[in-house]
């Protein structure tokens, strides 16, 4: 993205991409073994999305200290970042976690990410960025979230499936984001070569 300067606008820098997709390929893959995986026992769930959790939020704050955002959206992906990974250790030293505790575990965890998300998004639009797949995927996790805290008690195999597609959905927003933020990166790295010659 490029303000009127014809210089990338901050934030979005193409080194960051990587971020992003790391973060999508794990919840992709987090998705597919829930879905795929019929007689999933809770306690294996729980480690999956433990795993998924820790990796996510210390990503997400790789992300938060390389790349040149706004302070409020940097301030925003830090505290999703330490909560992802709260949210994983939890997930982890509670071995004898019932599934509606693991239900509302995850519904908090992807309310509080994607309101993260949506302030960071709100946040670049007043930076002059537009990016809309920040605000995507930022709807699409409190949307699940309320879904989960909603939902009457699903039974294992509804909730395994539920938590799976959603990753997926989810990975794949992160990952066109990832895509779209490499993409505006080099688009701004070769704008500024042109601009300098």
């Amino acid at each position: 993205m490029r303000d009127v300067s014809g210089q990338a606008a901050p934030g979005l820098t193409g080194r960051d991409w990587w971020v992003l997709a790391v973060r999508g390929a794990c919840a992709i893959v987090f998705g597919i073994l829930a879905i795929i995986w019929p007689l999933i026992t809770l306690l294996t769930l729980v480690i999956l999305f433990g795993i998924f959790a820790i990796v996510s939020g210390i990503f997400t704050l790789i992300g938060a200290f390389r790349g040149d955002h706004p302070r409020q959206s940097k301030l925003w992906m830090i505290v999703s970042g330490v909560l992802g990974i709260i949210a994983g250790v939890i997930a982890w030293v509670w071995p004898g976690i019932t599934a509606f505790a693991l239900l509302m575990l995850i519904a908090a965890y992807a309310v509080v990410i994607g309101v993260s998300e949506i302030v960071a998004a709100v946040r670049r639009r007043a930076s002059g960025e537009t990016e809309w797949m920040w605000l995507v995927s930022g709807v699409l996790a409190v949307i699940f979230g309320i879904l989960l805290f909603i939902w009457p008690a699903p039974g294992a195999l509804a909730l395994t499936w539920l938590i799976g597609v959603f990753a997926i959905v989810y990975g794949v927003s992160l990952l066109v984001l990832a895509y779209r933020v490499h993409d505006i990166g080099h688009r701004g790295t070769a704008g500024t070569a042109a601009h300098a010659m």
